[in-house]
């Protein structure tokens, strides 16, 4: 295995991405509270405080580690995955098993240039690794440095 020195963290615009995920999240979840916080009468800030709170934790607090528990590499024909904050995951997979690869971007990846590389392999369990928090332009010539390899080992 490579070493941790090895690994390539995330681009950091994906923090941000996160953060506007989870505060589009708060957001959605501020109505029900809101609800809440006009039934119970007298109770001002009795629902709403916490809530608050727990939306300004999250905000600050997960991407930052959901950031930092996510790295790759790509070397020695192989790509690696390493992810997880509770459970960690770290997944090889190597050029050989690649079936096809895809890059996708969602509207808020879009938003901030990112893009998540999908690498599709031969087999049914964890038959495909996703990465996401990828430069655009990143994950584009990993794709294309993968399909090279895969054509060198054809041949």
């Amino acid at each position: 295995m490579d070493a941790a020195d090895d690994l390539i963290p995330l681009d950091p615009a994906y923090k941000s991405m996160l953060r506007l995920q989870l505060a589009i999240t708060g957001l959605v979840l501020l109505v029900p509270t809101t609800i809440a916080e006009i039934a119970i009468p007298g109770w001002t800030g009795a629902v709403w405080i916490p809530a608050l709170l727990v939306i300004a934790y999250a905000l600050i607090r997960v991407p930052l580690r959901r950031y930092h528990a996510s790295s790759y590499s790509l070397v020695e024909e192989r790509l690696r995955v390493v992810r997880g904050i509770f459970f960690r995951a770290d997944t090889v997979v190597p050029f050989g098993r690649v079936q096809h690869i895809d890059v996708g971007q969602g509207p808020l990846e879009r938003a901030f240039g990112l893009a998540t590389l999908t690498v599709h392999t031969a087999g049914t369990h964890n038959a495909s690794v996703s990465l996401p928090g990828l430069r655009h332009a990143d994950a584009i010539a990993m794709r294309e440095d993968i399909r090279a390899a895969i054509r060198r080992d054809t041949r």
